[in-house]
């Protein structure tokens, strides 16, 4: 068993500082407000995984931050370089451009998450509801159009209202349906050793979390293989609210409390990556056990840290506060105990660094 080197205590940058692949079993946090080096130093950690470990991750890549990850720098040890070439890592892109899509299947999803993407309730919707309930469609001869002739065509007045919901909201022209085409669930299930879902380049701004929404849910619902799968979730609070406000984001906060609650004895492990702690719901953040922590400076976050991560003592998590960019406190079941470091040096291209600003020559 090799442990994963992530850097050099900041104290002494001759001592280096590993943690324990094994224990990434448990649901872990990771916390920085921006410019602290966050992002950059979360791909130390994932680069690490993909060189010394045979744990498949999904990355919810809301930035497209990590797409790069394929790519060596040039000045990487060689070793390295070649065996990133060789990781099967598989990169969906959003939008417009080039690259293979981040497509799902519609039909795919709950009978709840379809009534939630088309904004129906179940009690004031009933009739709309129950034809959802109900409908029966096969991805592979699943059409669109001829849905809404069939709908329009049987006189039901839920059917025709249905039909004229899906078409007035414009949910079935998103760039998201695969529309006969694979969905990236098919492709998650081969347990490739990455999976990278770039969500940033939807048009409408529900797609993405019903990207999320599709994808989990299937995990959940496959979750008897037991097969192992750190989920990677970049910018955590965009599908992860203390308050969702649409049913979208109620489904898939719903999902994730489910998943951070009884999702570890199935092999699904959550790696959470945001800027504060009370951005997070609070019955998820509550089930991590592991903690990456780089500079945060509000007290009130300081306060939620030191009361959920308790196995912490309070001065060293407030020692964030003064943390210099690169710098982190790791603690928790991956670590001995409570360690301040400074983050070694990327393997892999970073693909969002920040925009400089221009200067007068």
């Amino acid at each position: 068993m090799t442990d994963l080197t992530i850097g050099s205590m900041t104290d002494d940058p001759t001592e280096a500082v590993r943690l324990d692949p094994r224990r990434f079993n448990r649901h872990t946090f990771w916390c920085g407000q921006s410019g602290s080096g966050k992002t950059y130093a979360l791909g130390v950690v994932l680069e690490q995984l993909l060189l010394h470990t045979e744990l498949p991750m999904l990355i919810l890549d809301p930035n497209a931050d990590f797409v790069r990850l394929a790519e060596a720098r040039s000045g990487a040890p060689a070793a390295h370089a070649e065996h990133i070439a060789q990781s099967d890592i598989r990169v969906f892109r959003s939008g417009h451009g080039e690259g293979q899509k981040v497509h799902a299947r519609y039909v795919d999803l709950s009978p709840a998450a379809k009534a939630a993407v088309l904004q129906i309730d179940p009690i004031t919707d009933a009739e709309e509801y129950n034809v959802l309930l109900h409908w029966d469609a096969g991805a592979a001869d699943f059409d669109a159009d001829e849905m809404l002739r069939e709908f329009r065509a049987s006189g039901d007045p839920a059917r025709v209202h249905l039909a004229n919901r899906m078409e007035n909201l414009q949910v079935l022209e998103w760039d998201l349906w695969s529309r006969g085409a694979g969905s990236v669930v098919d492709v998650i299930d081969e347990r490739p050793a990455a999976t990278i879902l770039d969500l940033g380049g939807f048009d409408h701004p529900a797609e993405p979390k019903v990207a999320a929404l599709a994808v989990l849910e299937q995990l959940w619902a496959r979750r008897e293989s037991r097969r192992p799968l750190l989920i990677v979730i970049d910018e955590a609070h965009n599908i992860c609210s203390p308050e969702p406000r649409t049913a979208v984001e109620r489904a898939l906060t719903e999902q994730l409390v489910q998943i951070a609650a009884e999702g570890r004895k199935f092999g699904l492990w959550l790696l959470l990556s945001t800027q504060r702690p009370t951005k997070i719901h609070p019955n998820v953040l509550s089930q991590c056990d592991n903690l990456g922590l780089m500079r945060v400076n509000a007290p009130r976050d300081i306060a939620e840290l030191a009361d959920v991560f308790g196995f912490v003592g309070e001065d060293d998590i407030r020692r964030a506060q003064g943390f210099a960019q690169g710098q982190a406190l790791f603690a928790g079941g991956f670590i001995a105990q409570p360690t301040f470091v400074q983050m070694g040096e990327r393997v892999t291209e970073e693909a969002g660094a920040d925009v400089r600003v221009p200067l007068r020559s």
